[in-house]
């Protein structure tokens, strides 16, 4: 090949790639937990993933970041994750609040550099956001209540145990279950103000030290979360009031309240729909991201089981969710 045909032919190889279409750019969505060892965050996750593919399958380039502090009292790093994200990293954020109040700051920060934020799970103090997708948490805490006033006959002394100053959504399950519970005057509330933390562990040890001035004047308990519910049912193990002596409700599911309420150890559930949550997050932070108009407020729904619907299919798939179709 003489000299004069190798370049020829250098150029039209650099003319082919100048005129090849660039790689479309990966639209980054980041989706920030609470926390990310309990099993309702992997469902959110899965739920994010469920999302992704089917962007995928619509022909958009999507990448969903799944990143979270690993304890859920953690505020700094979580606050320190969310302004991560947006030195460039990622386009649009799902996020779960761990606190209403000390996440404002960079979700607005967020806002005001034109990066849609959708809040999910747990609400924050501003309007300011994209969208908010989680469940009713207030009515979830009504039917808690009702639930539990429904298997005490409307009479009896109960224990409401929280969960930690700050979060949103279990405040508002709270109230909601405080305001159910207030239409029975035949219910006399022990305990209100007590909250159990983040793990199994520390709701086990604040259960602990309740049960041991009301353990033979309880006869129902309100659980907030999973956690909660875990920690509470271990101690009530302790003193041989597990199995219906004590009537507890609880909040989420999860492989141990799951298995507490096949035994009867735990009478009902108050279940959220998290592979929905996580789904609709992260398809609404991408449809505000493409320009286009988005809900609010978007309910994902919820439901109280017992052992006598948890066997109907819809209650199944709230129970054991897909994980690993999702995540594996």
């Amino acid at each position: 090949m003489t000299a004069l045909r190798k370049l020829s032919w250098l150029l039209m190889l650099l003319s082919a790639v100048a005129l090849a279409p660039a790689a479309e750019k990966a639209t980054r969505i980041a989706v920030i937990p609470k926390g990310t060892s309990h099993e309702f965050w992997k469902s959110i996750h899965a739920g994010a993933i469920k999302a992704q593919r089917e962007l995928k399958e619509q022909g958009k380039n999507v990448e969903i970041i799944w990143k979270g502090p690993v304890r859920e009292d953690d505020r700094e790093q979580q606050i320190q994750v969310v302004e991560n994200f947006m030195s460039g990293r990622a386009d649009a954020m799902v996020l779960a609040p761990l606190d209403s109040q000390a996440l404002v700051k960079p979700v607005e920060a967020a806002m005001r550099a034109r990066m849609p934020v959708v809040i999910f799970d747990s609400g924050i103090k501003t309007t300011n956001i994209t969208s908010y997708v989680a469940t009713d948490n207030y009515r979830g805490g009504q039917m808690g209540g009702e639930q539990l006033a429904k298997l005490l006959n409307g009479k009896g002394r109960v224990i409401l145990l929280r969960y930690q100053v700050g979060s949103a959504s279990t405040e508002e399950r709270e109230a909601g279950f405080l305001d159910a519970i207030g239409k029975h005057p035949g219910i006399q509330l022990l305990s209100t103000n007590q909250y159990g933390g983040p793990t199994r562990e520390s709701a086990y040890q604040a259960a602990q030290n309740l049960l041991n001035r009301f353990s033979r004047q309880v006869d129902g308990v309100f659980c907030s979360c999973e956690p909660i519910t875990t920690g509470m049912t271990l101690a009530l193990k302790d003193i041989g009031r597990l199995g219906g002596a004590v009537k507890v409700v609880g909040f989420d599911a999860g492989s141990q309240p799951l298995s507490l309420l096949q035994k009867g150890d735990v009478q009902a559930l108050v279940l959220q729909n998290p592979i929905k949550m996580g789904y609709l997050g992260v398809m609404t932070a991408m449809q505000a991201f493409s320009g286009k108009a988005v809900e609010k407020r978007i309910d994902t729904g919820v439901s109280v089981v017992t052992r006598e619907n948890m066997s109907q299919p819809e209650m199944q798939e709230l129970l054991n969710p897909p994980l690993d179709k999702y995540l594996k």
